[in-house]
């Protein structure tokens, strides 16, 4: 096989095969330590696609893994046509995965699966027919089955269809979803979690169906304690995220003027308390700190809206790179360049 120059982020070796320049369906995988897993799942995956019309790809993201992964990877390659891998040196998380896999990806629709087998490959084709049906723009699974984090996902998930009402049963699993979703969406640490609900503020439409859930085929869970309360401070993020993201001035503009209102009313009151001659200076101490408090708060909004404004440019500016970046890897795989 021919060496290719990877880009600097990236390690990436690819088989050298014909294949259209575009597909129906990129399967992306964030893989961490899943040596053990891989195998069984490109046996799987290949039973699967190789009667259908339509046309995959798997393409799986070796996440900084240390135990052999890439290695398996390079050797699965050269036995399955339909899989491609891509390397990060180090560990970035899923987040960051998907979003590697969307610029190296020919798919008009991806998908979102783990490698350690909890859920089937057989399953990905009834996760995709809706939006290659025209039907829905994202589908999302719901688990079916027992699994040891239930009653952790059960309180996020509540509170997630509270906070943003958005009314499917499990935002956090396999989904499927078009091209310019992943084109429209902020890839922060963590946010893949809110990939549903970003995606539905923007008007897309979302629907799921049952997924069956199967124990570990090998490896063990990265999921652990830890990631609670940082998956509530995430929530919260994305909340005021699209709630006052483009305007944070509604936000702390709206604080400011009350504390400013506030600190006028008492100073109103401690005026008339003066002159009725029972003067009460702690009520002075409060009107400077409501009026403190409530300028900077509105200081802090007017600051916020420059810092939205110049987001908004580099969300632009990114996106352009993105397209520039996509389209260079197109070429590649064509053999252009």
């Amino acid at each position: 096989m021919t060496a290719v120059t990877p880009p600097p982020a990236f390690a990436d070796t690819r088989p050298r095969v014909a294949a259209p320049a575009t597909l129906d369906v990129s399967v992306l995988v964030p893989a961490k330590d899943e040596a053990g897993n891989l195998p069984l799942f490109m046996e799987q995956a290949a039973a699967v696609f190789g009667p259908l019309e339509t046309r995959f790809e798997v393409l799986v993201i070796d996440d900084g893994s240390t135990d052999g992964t890439w290695e398996v990877l390079q050797q699965l390659q050269r036995e399955y046509p339909f899989l491609r891998a891509v390397r990060h040196r180090t560990q970035r998380g899923i987040a960051e995965a998907l979003r590697t896999g969307w610029l190296h990806a020919r798919g008009d629709v991806f998908v979102f699966y783990p490698a350690d087998l909890q859920f089937k490959p057989e399953d990905i084709p009834r996760l995709v027919a809706p939006i290659l049906s025209g039907e829905s723009d994202m589908v999302t699974g719901y688990k079916q089955g027992v699994y040891e984090k239930a009653f952790v996902s059960r309180i996020y998930n509540g509170l997630s269809r509270r906070l943003f009402r958005v009314s499917v049963r499990d935002l956090n699993n396999v989904k499927a979803y078009r091209r310019e979703i992943m084109e429209a969406l902020p890839m922060r640490p963590d946010w893949h979690r809110y990939m549903i609900v970003l995606a539905a503020n923007q008007g897309y439409t979302v629907s799921e169906i049952p997924i069956p859930l199967y124990p570990r085929h090998a490896g063990r869970s990265k999921f652990g304690l830890s990631r609670i309360p940082i998956g509530v401070l995430d929530m919260l993020a994305v909340w005021f995220e699209l709630r006052f993201g483009q305007k944070p001035l509604l936000a702390f503009g709206m604080m400011g003027a009350a504390l400013f209102a506030l600190g006028v009313l008492i100073g109103v009151v401690a005026i008339a308390l003066r002159f009725a001659g029972d003067g009460y200076r702690p009520l002075l101490t409060l009107v400077d700190t409501c009026l403190v408090l409530g300028s900077v708060f509105f200081a802090t909004g007017l600051l916020g809206e420059q810092i939205a404004q110049q987001r908004a440019e580099l969300r632009d500016i990114r996106r352009a790179l993105d397209e520039v970046l996509a389209d260079r890897e197109a070429s590649r795989t064509r053999g252009d360049v």
